[in-house]
């Protein structure tokens, strides 16, 4: 070869070589990286593929990094919207007519204010309704609760005074004129504080959003003002819907202050559970009212996905989050659902079922039970849901053992909620503004956030294939029952009902050897959260659990 061959062939790979070096730093990463990273999602490809995606990849970012530059409302769901109907499902025709709860007509007013506190729904309507107590004075007694009692607690993020005052005021005139609107109105009652309220912060229970104003109200904060009841409080929400930390401290479990309230709906639970409100709502993706209901004692429904509005409600996963009351009986939560229930044209994923009491004996019911579920559970939890079913069959009940399907690959389910998660808090992640949450260890919702941006958007399309079959095979497990008696938390119960969409309701079941409370839940098939509730409302009104409160926030201490 000549010099000037030799001369030619350098500049020829230097001009290779710049120029591949331009282009890696027009993309911002190079082939090698490609071939690093494909390791993270199980994948190798050759050299050869590589080189040719190079630039195709290299297209990709820019539509990434403009797709960045344009802002998405918080209200704006994907365009894939989530269906829970199995195939050729047909939508229930409930009748929402022939709903109704009493109200007692000769109660008496208590002397305690303690004990005014931790009445039912249906007791405080008596009273209001009578006029032997005003919604004025009640919202007081309620605003003193949290002013004693919120500093061991920590389950209130924002008292709305005001606003509660005012809301109170105008109950009293409106029921003093005539105009009673029914069971909820004059009744005070506090929201997870991930749910919109204008003139107040809706802080999402995170330090970066703790100033946050949102100049519009939740659909289902304005269905229960259209109804009369008094907003008093906006509640702990765990850091973005995660846990019972938030950038305040760590919600209470009003039963034993040294264990946290669980969450994410943490100050619903124990606010609800000590007394604070009357009632509370909260939020559910993956446990967030089951738990803190179990934790504090309480009962929540998880209402059917898509039964309830999210509009001005923080999203964490718009396929699995659902809206539902916590309350500290069966027959509190059947009232609330009633009321927030429904059709609501700003969140495309409601419809217009309606909600049905179901009153048939308990004995009429047709019941199965997750047999190996409870089997393995040895704990005080266990033992106590075998006592429930006991109790069960004393009322006619004789459930039939079913179990779940096993063979899904439930491990990778979870990347379906944390890839819709990343996809809402984007912004948070590319700003940072996630390093300013107060946890951040492996298991916090900062960490899930960062790497949601590393889930393969072809894994999450297949993990939701998988998804439709299991919605499929659970209707054809679940349709010949009515209810399906459940542990709360062992087994994958939990993990594929909220997957799936189904609702249930966690009821308590007493207490383990450290007085700390238990529960079991009844799951029921879509939209007939009346079933679950009438066999919720039976077995309370043969037990006591549901009557017991925290002896520190009663007044009683043999309670």
């Amino acid at each position: 070869m000549t010099l000037r061959n030799t001369t030619l062939s350098l500049l020829a790979i230097s001009i290779i070589c710049l120029f591949s070096a331009c282009k890696s730093q027009e993309y911002g990463f190079s082939k090698k990286d490609v071939r690093k990273g494909q390791k993270l999602v199980g994948l190798e490809f050759d050299k050869q593929a590589v080189n040719t995606m190079y630039r195709y990849l290299g297209r990709n970012k820019s539509g990434y990094d403009s797709l960045r530059k344009y802002e998405t409302d918080n209200e704006t769901f994907p365009a894939l919207l989530f269906d829970p109907h199995p195939a050729g499902y047909k939508m229930p025709d409930h009748s929402a007519t022939g709903n109704e709860w009493s109200i007692p007509e000769n109660i008496t007013l208590p002397s305690s204010e303690d004990e005014i506190a931790l009445m039912s729904i249906p007791e405080l309507a008596g009273l209001i309704k009578s006029k032997k107590l005003s919604s004025e004075r009640l919202t007081n007694i309620y605003l003193s609760r949290i002013e004693k009692y919120d500093g061991q607690l920590q389950s209130v993020i924002t008292v709305t005074r005001e606003l509660a005052l005012k809301q109170a005021r105008e109950a009293d005139r409106q029921i003093a004129a005539g105009n009673y609107k029914g069971i909820l109105h004059g009744i005070p009652y506090g929201v997870k504080d991930l749910m919109a309220v204008e003139g107040y912060p809706t802080t999402w229970g995170a330090a970066p959003y703790k100033n946050q104003m949102i100049n519009y109200t939740a659909t289902v904060v304005r269905k229960l003002e259209a109804q009369g009841a008094v907003l008093i409080a906006k509640l702990v929400s765990g850091s973005l819907a995660r846990g019972d930390v938030w950038f305040g401290g760590k919600t209470k479990n009003p039963w034993d202050l040294k264990q946290g309230a669980s969450g994410s709906s943490a100050g619903s639970g124990s606010a609800t559970s000590a007394g604070l409100v009357a009632f509370s709502l909260g939020t559910e993706t993956l446990g967030s009212i089951t738990s803190p209901a179990t934790r504090n004692g309480v009962t929540g429904l998880r209402p059917t996905y898509g039964r309830v509005s999210r509009h001005g409600v923080m999203s964490l996963s718009w396929s699995m989050d659902k809206v539902g009351p916590l309350c500290r009986s069966a027959e509190d939560t059947e009232i609330v659902f009633n009321a927030i229930y429904g059709k609501d044209d700003l969140d495309p994923t409601t419809n217009s079922v309606g909600f049905e009491q179901v009153k048939k004996a308990p004995e009429d019911l047709r019941v199965a039970y997750l047999k190996e579920d409870i089997e393995a559970d040895s704990s005080d939890q266990g033992k106590n849901l075998w006592e429930g079913l006991k109790v069960l069959k004393e009322m006619g009940i004789e459930p039939e053992p079913i179990a779940l399907p096993k063979d899904y690959p439930y491990n990778v389910f979870d990347i379906i909620l944390r890839a819709e998660a990343g996809a809402f808090f984007d912004d948070l992640v590319l700003s940072k503004g996630v390093d300013q949450m107060v946890e951040q260890h492996y298991g916090s919702r900062a960490n899930s956030l960062r790497q949601a941006r590393l889930i393969p958007a072809v894994e999450y399309l297949q993990a939701n294939r998988q998804r439709r079959q299991l919605i499929d095979e659970i209707h054809m497990l679940f349709k010949d029952y009515d209810v399906i008696i459940a542990p709360t938390f062992r087994g994958r119960q939990l993990f594929i009902t909220n997957l799936t969409g189904h609702p249930v309701i966690s009821i308590p079941t007493g207490f383990d050897k450290r007085g700390r409370p238990t529960s079991m839940t009844f799951v029921g098939n879509l939209y007939d959260e009346g079933s679950i509730l009438a066999l919720a409302k039976a077995y309370q009104e043969v037990t006591d659990f549901d009557e017991k409160h925290p002896p520190l926030f009663s007044g009683n201490q043999n309670d």
